[in-house]
Parts: C-alpha cells; structure tokens; sequence
C-alpha cells in the first residue's frame, strides 16, 4: 500500500536574543537530531529572536541573518525533509518578516508575513512591511535567485506532500493566506509563530489551529517562540501545536528544555475528506507557484500491512481500538447522551409529522430493542401525548429466561402498554405450509431462523394497523454493514431510530442511561442486558440459557465496528485498515486481522440489497449507511479488488 505517513515537528529552541551564530547552531543540531522528519518547523525570526526590535534596524544583524540562512539551508543536502525557519529579509528598501523553507540544500522559497501586528504589545510595523501583495517575485541570497511572495507552495511530488506557509498575525485574521494556500493545494500549513504568553490566551490559540486544520482539510504545524525570547515586557511560552482537520495531535507549551513535539500526519486522510467534501474548491490553484521539496514518509513510500503496523507501533500513533467510543469517560457520557438526545428528537418530529401517537416496538431483552424503547421514552418527554406500546415475542425453547425477564421488567418500567404475543404457533403454522417440517432442522437452517423474525415484524406492522401506531424499528449500524438482519423482517419498521448508531455504541449508552435514569430497577435492568452475550435468539437454547451468539458467527462487533468506521470515515482501502487494525489489537496476529477484513469486506458488499431499501431514521455521526444520505452503492457491486488488496 502507499504510505502517507509524514512526521511532522514543531520546536522552539534554545536562543539567544540577536545571538545568530548560537541560534544557527541549536537548529542545526536540531535539524541533525531528527533523520526521519518529513517537516520541521521553527519558531518566527528564529535565526534572530522574535525580541530583537531595533536591532533589526541593523545591518550587521541582517548580513549575518542571510549568511545563517544560507548555512542551514546546506544542512539539508542529504536531508529527506523540509525545514521551515523565521528569518528577516531585505527586499526593495524594505523588511520582511519571513518564513524560509528550506530543502535539498538550498532556500526554496520565502513567504513574507501578510499581517503585521501594531497594536497593544506588537509594534512589528516599526520594522518591517507587509509582504501581501508579492506575488511571482524573486530575490538573490548568495548568488543563487530565491522565489519570494505570497504566492508559493512547496511540493513533494513523490510523496504528494504540499505544504504553505503563513506567519503568526496571519492566523489571527479573517482572511488567513492558509485558507487560500490550501484551496490551491497545501495539505499541510507551517506557522513560525511568536504569539506571547497571556490569560486564556492558550486555550483561545489551540482552538484557532484546531479549527483552521478541520476548516482547510489539512495538517497544520504551529511553532511559537520560547522563553529565551527577552522578557522586557512579555513572556513566550513556546507552544507548539500539530493538528489534523479539527483534531490536536500534538502540543507542548513552557517545556523546560528543548523539546521536539512531533506527529504522524496520515496524508491520506486529509485528501479523502477533500474529495468526499466537494465544496472544497481549487480555484485558486492557477494563482500559486510550486517549488520542489522533500518531505519523506516514515518508512519506504509503499509498505505491506506488516510493515505499516510496525511504523505505526515504533511511532506510538495513537489508535483507538473502538473508535466511534471516545476514550475519555466525560466526553463519552456527553456523546451517548447527544445521540440518544437526536435519536429522541428524531421520533418526535416524525410524531408531530404523521399526528400518529403511538409507538409500537418489540421488545427482546437485547441490547438493540432496549435503546430504541430508552429513545421512545426520551421522545415522550418532548411529545407528552406520546404512547409506547410494547410487545414481547418470545419463541419457546428459543427465547432464554433471562432475555425474557428483562423484556418484560423493561416493558413495565418505561412502556404505556405491555404484551406478549408468542410467536411460536404461527412460525410453525406458516413453515408447515411451505415444508413438511416445522422445527428447527439444525445447523444452517436459515429458513427456521429467519422465519421468527419475519414473523415478528409481521405481528409488529398488524400491531400497529390495529393501534393507529407507528412500528419503531430497533436494527443497528453494525448490523446493517454486515447484513446481520432478516430481509423484511427485523431489517424494516416505520421509523429505524438506530439506523446509524453502532453496535459498540448501543452498549455505552444503555449503560450511560442507566448511571442517570435515576431509577434503580430500571438501572439494574438495563445493566444486567448489557451484561448479556449479543444474540437473536433464533435457535434452540439449552436449560433455558442463550446457546446462539452473534459474534461467533460473524466476529466481534469492536473489529467489525473498526473496519466500518475506517472504510467509511477516510476511505481506508483494505490493507490499509488491517494494518490499522493491527495496531490496535496487538494481541491478534496478521492472519487473524486478515480473515476478519476478508469477513467485513465480503459480508459489506454482499449485503448492500438491504441497505438499499432502508426505512428512515436520524443521522448521529459521521458514519452512517442511509441509501438517501450517506452511503451509495450498487447491490450487485464486485468485491475481487478489496479481497486482492488484503493478500
């Protein structure tokens, strides 16, 4: 597989105010401590020091800087990555603050700063001039000719690497040159930056490089000046950030030493949301000019699943074994209540909409039917005339004790009217019309099987003629992807509130609901079902005890889940994921993985003919398979390429 993995670094070195020699020297050293970089990014005018003042009036100062310009940028002859250093230059009687970029041994190109601070602390008017409207410019430093302007991206081409450049004040403004150097093509953004240190003024910057990555679709790598700057009358605390789209990978502030914070940036993610976001234009693309960098990948540009599991787990990237679960018990307990918050809110408006008051839903003992009764519950306390009409199904010598009682325990506590309606007489009935047997004919009897579940819905939709009601569907995401439902039977409702929440999700919030509820037979239900093994319940039990369970049949639903989310979230080809995957769950060795995508993938496209013909229901997250929203796909479409790619 190609390999999009870029380390990114931030660092703000050890300095010393107008010291260029001793500044040069820490950078260097920096620069030669870290091989496998793809980009490195230094702090603004940090050849000189942010603090310099007049002293930039000076031309021994200037001279110098150029000449340490020069030496750095020999320094990565050799070198597989890309240096990004602050640095003032002189340009037609003026100065322009800098961000030099630096790469195969020469100066590549130089962006000048668009906005300058003159306010408050900042007096950078006093010495240098903006340098917005340079475009397709050039100057000469050691007799070699430099591009300068605004108008510069750097590019890897073997890598697919394009990086823009833009200086602190330049963040901060309503019209960021990053935004308009990543509609022309930069996937990464470089900030040398010397914001000073302030009340919430930390929480204000990390919340502007976050969002600015997720707005652009792209990494973004912010170094600002450290502590050695002068304290006359401010205070840098040398934070450095390193985000992708939205998210903060990385982040350091008052280190007290050097400290190299660094990041994998995974280039194909960027680029998949850019092309699944088609409102991201590249109109400006013909407005910029390109100079070639290198910016390396860790490890070799293609790499087998092995392999790329090695580079993620000798870099410590950080992969969530379950990752539609935030690993963090706060930020959890608010997402599970958020989408029991949309599911609830979801029915409501479908109520209002047909006038139909009452809600009919099936009731297992499982995981799934009890969150779709917790949403009807919720949507009841928005819409009070709301009636939850409840039904049991129990099939006997299927429908296990425990399922059975917690079925009717949730019915009494949350629903309006509960009732059984056994199953059993009418399965039989109907299989003795098409077959001479009607019971259970052993392994593989699908017909047996699937029958129970038809016949459910079938009682579920008569129900609900009969009640003026409207049948509430219980299916998961999970379920959908893998094709885990019975056509026309569990798989259709009126309204499928559950539609796109996940199974590894339906737990945590069962189990969220039941710290809050504040009902403590309700909690103790809802508990003891989420302690129960995942099953339909569609074959024979033993003494009474649950013999038939789901991820023994079609694996377990946390990898399931992990390859969904992957495939669909960035676009992950196979090998891709599995390699993820690997990572994850180091316990599982590269075949067990293999046979677990080959699994996902074959059961995903053969199932599609479901998902095709789903009810509606509410979008909760990023992921979701909704024939009219999300996820197109042909049911008859071939899944011999993503089978090849996990060889």
């Amino acid at each position: 597989m190609k390999n999009h993995l870029i380390q990114v670094v931030t660092v703000a070195p050890k300095l010393m105010v107008g010291n260029i020699s001793y500044n040069t020297e820490q950078m260097i050293s920096l620069i030669r401590e870290l091989p496998e970089a793809g980009l490195i990014v230094f702090p603004e005018l940090s050849v000189t020091g942010y603090t310099c003042a007049d002293l930039f009036l000076s031309d021994l100062l200037l001279n110098e800087a150029e000449r340490a310009l020069l030496r750095m940028s020999r320094v990565t002859e050799g070198f597989g990555g890309t240096v990004v250093v602050g640095v003032p230059i002189r340009f037609e009687n003026h100065l322009y603050n800098c961000g030099a970029v630096l790469s195969q041994g020469r100066i590549q190109a130089l962006i000048p700063k668009s906005y300058l601070p003159n306010y408050s602390e900042f007096y950078e008017c006093r010495w240098f001039a903006s340098g917005k409207e340079f475009k397709g410019r050039s100057l000469f430093i050691g007799g070699a000719e430099v591009p300068f302007g605004t108008d510069l991206l750097a590019e890897d081409p073997a890598t697919g690497a394009v990086l823009g450049v833009e200086l602190c004040e330049d963040l901060w403004v309503p019209d960021k040159p990053s935004t308009h150097a990543a509609l022309a093509g930069a996937n990464i953004i470089a900030n040398p930056s010397a914001s000073d240190e302030l009340i919430g003024k930390e929480e204000y910057r990390r919340n502007l490089v976050a969002q600015q990555s997720g707005a652009c679709y792209c990494a973004y790598a912010y170094a600002a000046a450290g502590t050695c700057e002068s304290s006359t009358d401010l205070v840098f605390s040398g934070h450095c950030l390193i985000a992708q789209n939205g998210s903060i990978f990385a982040e350091d502030i008052f280190p007290k030493e050097t400290k190299a914070v660094k990041a994998l940036i995974d280039l194909g993610c960027i680029m998949h949301d850019r092309r699944r976001q088609n409102t991201f234009e590249n109109g400006q693309r013909s407005e910029y000019r390109r100079v070639i960098v290198n910016m390396q990948t860790i490890g070799a540009n293609e790499a087998s699943i092995e392999e790329m599991a090695e580079i993620l787990r000798e870099q410590e990237y950080p992969i969530a074994r379950n990752p539609f679960v935030p690993h963090d018990d706060d930020a959890r307990d608010a997402r599970c209540r958020r989408i029991l918050q949309i599911q609830a809110n979801g029915l409501a408006t479908r109520v209002r909409a047909t006038g139909i008051r009452n809600l009919v839903i099936g009731i297992s003992g499982g995981l799934d039917s009890t969150l779709a009764l917790l949403v009807c519950a919720e949507a009841k306390k928005l819409v009070p005339e709301i009636r939850i009409i409840a039904y049991t199904m129990p099939n006997e010598g299927n429908t296990s004790k425990l399922t059975h009682d917690n079925a009717d325990r949730l019915m009494e506590l949350l629903a309006d009217e509960a009732h059984e309606a056994p199953i059993k007489e009418g399965v039989e009935l109907h299989l003795s019309q098409l077959r001479s047997m009607k019971g259970y004919q052993g392994e593989g009897d699908v017909t047996y099987e699937n029958a129970q579940a038809r016949m459910r819905t079938y009682l579920l939709m008569d129900a609900a003629n009969m009640k003026n009601g409207l049948v509430v569907g219980t299916g998961d995401l999970s379920e959908l992807a893998l094709g885990w439902c019975t056509y026309n039977g569990d798989h259709m409702s009126m309204y499928a509130v559950n539609a796109s929440v996940p199974k590894t999700l339906v737990k945590f919030i069962c189990r969220v609901y039941a710290d809050y509820c504040g009902n403590d037979e309700l909690k103790r239900v809802l508990l003891s079902i989420c302690d129960t093994p995942i099953s339909p319940e569609l074959t024979p039990s033993e003494d009474g005890k649950i013999t038939q369970k789901t991820e023994e049949k079609i694996g377990k639903y946390d990898l399931n889940d992990f390859f969904l989310f992957y495939t669909l979230r960035y676009g992950f080809e196979p090998s891709r994921a599995a390699a993820y995957a690997l990572r994850a769950y180091p316990e599982l060795s590269g075949g067990e993985v293999r046979e677990a995508a080959r699994n996902f993938y074959r059961r995903f496209f053969t199932q599609q003919f479901k998902r095709s013909c789903l009810p509606d229901g509410p979008k909760v997250g990023s992921v979701t398979l909704s024939p009219r929203g999300d996820w197109r796909m042909p049911s008859d479409a071939s899944v011999a390429l993503w089978m090849e790619d996990l060889v």
